[in-house]
């Protein structure tokens, strides 16, 4: 049993959604719809479904011009989905570079640490403008992950705007003993 999120499981859901693709049907579809909750290029993809296909997870459906194949989920493949889908209890562990970098702010003086929190708030503010632009109630798939991801971008830019609200407050110089030497 598959027992964490892998690329399987975004493959295996997108082939169980969409009907049999090809490898670069795939590889598109990451493009438009689950890119912003995992990200996966043309050199993972091939591999990856090669290594399903030996695992019976699918099956090439059809081989067309220049070896272009066309892979569909088997039953399997569809069992460990669902599996998946309902049993695994998910990840609730981040691994965030600006996480990260939150954390380590209090290394840095102030102004530093004014200009990282900006620059983690832009990147925050982009991804939210971005989510922002996409259709609300257009497919079934991603409509949920969509409110989940513009919930994150709207906390996520609350938390930077309390970040920088303190970093340049009133309060700033009580702030550079917490966050660093000036």
């Amino acid at each position: 049993m598959l027992t964490y999120m892998s690329l399987r499981i975004a493959l295996l859901g997108l082939l169980d959604a969409t009907g049999p693709a090809s490898g670069y049907d795939l590889a598109k579809s990451f493009e438009r719809s689950l890119n912003h909750v995992w990200q996966a290029g043309h050199t993972q993809i091939y591999p990856e479904l090669v290594k399903m296909a030996a695992d019976g997870l699918v099956a090439v459906e059809s081989e067309g011009a220049r070896g272009r194949k066309l892979y569909a989920i088997t039953p399997e493949g569809a069992s460990r989905l669902r599996s998946w889908l309902v049993e695994r209890e998910p990840t609730s562990a981040p691994r965030s570079e600006a996480a990260l970098q939150a954390f380590l702010l209090p290394l840095l003086d102030r102004e530093s640490a004014i200009v990282v929190v900006e620059r983690i708030r832009a990147q925050f503010a982009e991804r939210l403008a971005v989510l922002e632009c996409k259709p609300r109630d257009t497919s079934r798939f991603g409509r949920y992950a969509l409110r989940l991801g513009l919930a994150q971008g709207h906390a996520s830019l609350a938390w930077a705007d309390e970040t920088l609200a303190e970093l340049r407050g009133p309060d700033a110089a009580a702030v550079d003993d917490a966050v660093g030497r000036d």
